[in-house]
């Protein structure tokens, strides 16, 4: 009888929370969302789908070939902007262009997208400027972008989207990524309740292993070559080439996992952003959801032993 009526109400709950998650922000067609990274991958197809959709987006690239190509594949609505968000005067400058643009409505949405994965390997086989050049983009960029805009966002009452990693729950490689992601959702967590009061809202996005430029393979390759012809003999020595053969394997291994499906990761953005009550985290993708965040919840001596078992062994 008692499973009868919890079966009820479990029912019930995930009913109320399927009605909810359905009910829309009106008027999306005044509002105005800043992206950061659209040059490709997440960032782009993001802009690309609210565009669609009637938003008012204001696209930031790096690059400018890559805010011409966004420009021609969607409509005059879209705007787009450059932002390096390690440029303090650039994220200020472009801070005076949003607000010019949104005028006494304020900004109703900001999706830290920008990111980078490289340099990244075996901690000990980088340097201190490597783990500085991924967390100046990663974390202290998308820090100073979000206070820049706070006071837009508070006036709207709008949304905060940061895209965080399953990264940012297990860490098993180093370099400054993980810790850049886990960064992110410590940073998330704490603005999410200081805006609680202001109408903000904030919403991490988590995605497992997608295709994209920051997981193209190649680049990853190339990169652990680069950093193991850099180490002095000694290291070399105590990890051993096969050390560097198996990392590439796995890397390789690991690729066959990838989702080439992003719409799974810009889907649940836009809902972040368009959901009258958007959820506070977001895990796209079947590895987050099946294996990583499950994983993040076991004791460290059971995650370490599965990592351990994959991980290339050094013959030092």
């Amino acid at each position: 009888m008692w499973l009868y009526v919890v079966a009820l109400l479990l029912g019930l709950l995930l009913l109320r929370r399927w009605h909810r998650e359905r009910q829309t922000v009106p008027r999306l067609s005044e509002k105005h969302v800043l992206i950061t990274g659209c040059d490709s991958g997440f960032g782009n197809l993001l802009a690309r789908q609210l565009d669609a959709r009637g938003l008012r987006v204001l696209a930031a690239c790096l690059t400018d070939s890559g805010a011409a190509q966004l420009r021609a594949a969607t409509s005059n609505r879209l705007q787009t902007v450059l932002l390096d968000v390690t440029s303090s005067k650039n994220i200020a400058d472009v801070t005076a262009w949003v607000r010019e643009r949104v005028g006494d409505q304020g900004l109703w949405g900001l999706v830290n997208n920008a990111g980078i994965a490289i340099p990244t390997a075996p901690n000990e086989w980088l340097t201190k400027e490597d783990f500085v050049t991924v967390l100046n983009v990663n974390l202290v960029g998308l820090v100073e972008v979000t206070l820049s805009l706070l006071p837009l966002l508070r006036r709207a009452r709008g949304r905060v989207v940061n895209v965080s990693s399953v990264m940012g729950r297990v860490s098993f490689f180093g370099g400054g990524y993980c810790i850049s992601k886990y960064g992110v959702e410590a940073f998330s967590d704490s603005l999410r309740l200081e805006m609680h009061n202001f109408g903000v809202k904030v919403c991490v996005i988590e995605p497992g292993y997608f295709k994209t430029m920051i997981s193209n393979v190649e680049n990853l390759e190339k990169n652990f070559h680069t950093s193991w012809k850099k180490l002095p003999e000694e290291i070399k020595t105590s990890y051993g080439e096969s050390y560097l053969r198996q990392l590439v394997a796995m890397l390789k291994l690991l690729q066959k996992t990838y989702s080439s499906d992003l719409s799974l990761v810009t889907n649940c953005m836009e809902h972040a952003l368009t959901s009258l009550h958007p959820r506070s985290r977001y895990s796209p993708g079947w590895d987050a959801k099946l294996l990583y965040l499950p994983l993040s919840y076991l004791p460290s001596a059971l995650s370490d032993a599965l990592f351990t078992s994959f991980c290339p062994k050094s013959v030092g």
